[in-house]
């Protein structure tokens, strides 16, 4: 018999027509600025695709986009070929070096059954050492109760791989809901809790609606540092960035210069902004024009086209694992890993980032996700704004 998920990666090509409108215009615009060889460093390529499909109300779709090419078929490689960045790309880039090691876990509807083996390869390759993983279901249970999906499962390897990018030596702790539900998306936020972890990351998201407010007790586990993507569909809030217990990670353009470090940063197009319709403003945060919760707090990379290097061997085929990846999900999974860094949750470690030390955060005042009312809300600015909150890692120092 054929197997659906075998063919899974050829359908993802059908469904372009879920990009959000001018979202690669966007993009193409953010890159455009970047030089030749910046660009190619990280991926060589200026087309990308969302991985997991767009869904109903109380259902959530994970932030990863894949680069394509032009016909919208992943670039996967044999090698990795300095295609996408590497942790020492990363970790160079946010001023971070070893630190604390506190467990990390991630959130995501399904379970890669190759989960284990393509963290290991990706490991090898940079030389990362062995490590230290645990896979559960939503109940702690035995992940192989959890069935497989393919889109899910590259967004579980890129939230793997880049807590072991910027974390090697964190023990991660993989918590696999039996659908992409918000109830049990957050009963594996509770269960991660449960079982220890000081991070949680969740690279996923969905629309708001009236009676959100009944999940968000579930992402409320003080002296837990819960990260959240912002979103890959421009300016616009989705849950569960807008919980006001959450670290909301939007996302960046990261050029590097020639030796490695840090060049510059824009915002990202894609990056998810603005100003919540339904959860109130956090004591901590002291914009405005928003009288409820604005997302984001912080950000990192995530524009595909500086993207980061991904492997993922489950709906590959001829063993072209090698991707580069980029949406805010490569993003929350790094800021995750930079809590675990400084050792610092306690309380609600959303608002470490707006008492920084001076200096502690890369400002990123340039680049707009869209259109707003009020300009700081989709367009980087000086000092706070809604696309990158109040800025990028500069050492663990703001986290």
């Amino acid at each position: 018999m054929l197997s659906f998920r075998r063919f899974a990666p050829v359908l993802l090509v059908s469904l372009a027509f879920l990009i959000p409108p001018g979202l690669a215009s966007a993009n193409a615009g953010q890159n455009a600025g970047a030089s030749a060889a910046a660009a190619g460093s990280a991926n060589g390529a200026l087309h990308s695709q969302r991985v997991c499909a767009a869904v109903p109300v109380g259902y959530a779709a994970c932030d990863a986009r894949v680069v394509t090419d032009a016909n919208l078929t992943p670039r996967a490689t044999t090698t990795w070929g300095n295609r996408g960045y590497s942790p020492d790309q990363l970790r160079t880039a946010y001023g971070l070096s070893a630190g604390n090691t506190l467990t990390v876990a991630i959130v995501d509807a399904y379970a890669s059954p190759n989960a284990a083996a393509d963290l290991a390869a990706y490991r090898a390759q940079f030389g990362l050492g062995t490590a230290k993983l645990t896979q559960v279901s939503q109940s702690g249970g035995k992940i192989s109760s959890i069935r497989g999906n393919v889109g899910w499962g590259q967004e579980e390897m890129l939230d793997l791989e880049m807590i072991s990018a910027i974390c090697p030596d964190c023990p991660i702790l993989y918590v696999g809901a039996r659908s992409a539900s918000f109830a049990d998306l957050a009963t594996a936020v509770d269960t991660a809790a449960r079982l220890g972890a000081k991070v949680i990351s969740n690279s996923y998201g969905g629309g708001e609606f009236s009676t959100e407010a009944g999940i968000a007790s579930h992402y409320n586990h003080p002296g837990v540092a819960i990260t959240v993507s912002s979103g890959d569909s421009g300016y616009g809030v989705q849950i569960p960035a807008a919980f006001n217990t959450v670290t909301a990670v939007g996302g960046t353009s990261l050029t590097l210069s020639t030796d490695g470090t840090r060049a510059a940063e824009t915002v990202w197009g894609g990056a998810g902004s603005g100003c919540s319709a339904y959860i109130g403003k956090p004591s901590w945060q002291h914009d405005t024009a928003c009288s409820n919760r604005t997302v984001a707090d912080v950000a990192a990379v995530a524009d595909p086209y500086t993207g980061v290097a991904v492997y993922d061997s489950y709906g590959s085929r001829l063993g072209a694992n090698w991707y580069v990846f980029g949406g805010t999900s490569v993003a929350a999974p790094i800021i995750g890993a930079v809590y675990a860094l400084s050792g610092n949750t306690a309380g609600i470690p959303a608002s470490f980032a707006y008492a920084a030390p001076t200096g502690s955060l890369f400002d990123v005042s340039s680049g707009s996700n869209g259109s707003c009312t009020f300009a700081y809300l989709c367009t980087g600015v000086s000092g706070y704004d809604g696309p990158t909150g109040n800025g990028t890692p500069n050492g663990t120092g703001a986290f």
